[in-house]
C-alpha cells in the first residue's frame, strides 16, 4: 500500500508542477511576443526494489517524473498598432537585447524610446542593432525600420537590428519579462521585421483552461484514490490488531 501512495504522490507532484506552467501561460495571454510553454513527463522505473523477501520476483514500480518543459515557439497573431516604434518577427528568430546580466532574446516587439533617445524594451533593456544599442538625437524624426531590420530616420540610416536565430531554440532557458537566455545565436537568415506592429501572445485561453480542468480533476482523483488507500492500511491496522489480541 505504501508504494501505492509514493506513486501517487509521484504524479500530485508532477500535476502540481504542471498546473504551474499552465498558470503562468494563461498570467501571460496578453503578454507582448510570450511563448507558452508545456511540461514533458516520462516514466521511471525504480531501479532496485525495497523488500527481497517474497517468493516471486519483485515487480519493478513505475514512477511519474517530469524532467523539463518544451517552448512553443509557434507565431502568435500579428497585430496593427500605429505605433512606429514596435516591430513584430515574421520567422524564427529573436531581438537581441542588453541586460545587467548580459545579452537576451526576446519577441516582445513593443519598443521606446527613453531619456537618453536609446531604442529600449518596454522594460527598460537597450535593444541592439549590429553595433551596438541604437540612439537617437533629439531632432532625428521619421524614424523608419525596413522588413531586413535596417533602421534609417530622416538624418540617414541608423544601424540594422541585430536578429538571431538558433539551431535548436529548445536550448533556451526561459526567463522574466519575455526574455530567454543561452543557446549558440546565430545571424537570422529567414527574419522579417513589420513595423508598427506586434506580435501577441500565441497563448491559447480556451485549451489552457481545457487543460487546467484536466489536471484539477486529475490531482483530485488521486487525492481521492490516496484517502481510500488510507483507509485500507487503516482497516487492515485495525484487523490485525484485534485478530492478536
Amino acid at each position: 500500500m505504501e508504494n501505492a501512495q509514493l506513486i501517487g504522490l509521484s504524479r500530485q507532484i508532477a500535476l502540481q508542477r504542471q498546473m504551474d506552467v499552465v498558470a503562468n501561460n494563461l498570467a501571460n495571454i496578453n503578454t507582448t511576443g510570450f511563448k507558452a510553454e508545456q511540461m514533458l513527463f516520462e516514466e521511471y522505473l525504480m531501479p532496485v526494489a525495497g523488500d527481497r523477501d517474497f517468493a516471486w520476483s519483485d515487480q519493478q514500480l513505475s514512477f511519474t517524473q517530469d524532467w523539463g518543459t518544451l517552448h512553443d515557439l509557434s507565431g502568435g497573431d500579428i497585430v496593427p498598432t500605429g505605433n512606429p516604434l514596435d516591430i513584430a518577427l515574421r520567422g524564427d528568430g529573436f531581438l537581441a537585447v542588453t541586460t545587467p546580466a548580459g545579452e537576451r532574446w526576446t519577441r516582445a516587439g513593443a519598443l521606446q524610446l527613453d531619456a537618453g533617445g536609446t531604442l529600449v524594451t518596454l522594460d527598460g533593456h537597450p535593444v541592439l542593432a549590429e553595433n551596438g544599442p541604437l540612439t537617437f538625437d533629439p531632432g532625428e524624426n521619421e524614424i523608419a525600420i525596413a522588413a531586413d531590420g535596417t533602421v534609417s530616420t530622416a538624418a540617414g540610416t541608423k544601424g540594422r537590428l541585430r536578429l538571431v536565430e538558433f539551431a535548436n531554440p529548445q536550448e533556451l532557458a526561459r526567463e522574466g519579462s519575455g526574455l530567454f537566455s543561452g543557446g549558440t545565436p546565430v545571424a537570422a537568415a529567414a527574419t522579417t521585421v513589420s513595423q508598427g506592429y506586434v506580435e501577441r501572445s500565441n497563448v491559447s485561453g480556451v485549451r489552457e483552461m481545457t487543460e487546467m480542468i484536466r489536471v484539477t480533476r486529475s490531482y483530485e482523483s488521486l487525492a481521492s484514490l490516496l484517502t481510500r488507500q488510507d483507509d485500507m492500511r487503516r482497516s487492515a491496522i485495525q484487523r490485525l490488531g484485534d485478530a492478536t489480541a
